[in-house]
């Protein structure tokens, strides 16, 4: 199992922080990097959670919830929604987004969603949600994931324009 862990932390991802109402007036929070864009039309994004997670009845009966793309600077938060503490809200601001989820200032990316479907697989619950709002700031550079630590990107040398890039098919 460690090894097939150690192939999969390979594959840099974003961070990210999951909020979600917990039905009892306050929030549940997590860091996690299993996000995933699904579909563009209609635009639908997935992420994942462990089973076994404290927030797992919240996540599932809230009807919504919000990714939190973390920027480099964030790193504090990605580690503080990264524990098992009851109320991670307590010292942290953030403005309140459709459905009840919590979004935070400073981000790279965020994305309001309303779950569509969820779908249990393996060990983990998948979650599919419909994006109904976003923000994005494409001069933050996100805070990334790989072979078990937090990464930073460095730019990579331009091999072609990306706006000839993104006008051709995806494969």
């Amino acid at each position: 199992m460690r090894e097939l862990r150690n192939a999969l932390g390979c594959y840099p991802t974003g961070v990210t922080i999951l909020t979600a109402p917990d039905g009892e007036d306050g929030m549940v929070g997590i860091t996690a990097n299993s996000f995933s864009a699904v579909s563009l039309e209609p635009p639908l994004v997935l992420w994942s959670l462990d089973t076994s997670a404290y927030s797992l009845g919240a996540f599932t009966g809230a009807g919504y919830f919000a990714v939190n793309v973390l920027a480099q600077s964030q790193l504090d938060m990605a580690q503080h929604f990264a524990t098992r503490q009851k109320d991670k809200f307590a010292t942290v601001d953030y403005e309140v987004g459709e459905g009840g989820v919590a979004l935070f200032e400073g981000f790279s990316a965020r994305f309001e969603c309303r779950t569509v479907a969820t779908h249990d697989e393996g060990d983990h619950r998948v979650f599919v949600g419909e994006v109904i709002a976003f923000e994005y700031r494409p001069d933050i550079e996100p805070l990334v994931f790989t072979h078990g630590r937090y990464a930073e990107i460095v730019g990579h040398r331009e091999i072609r324009d990306p706006a000839e890039m993104w006008s051709e098919p995806w494969i």
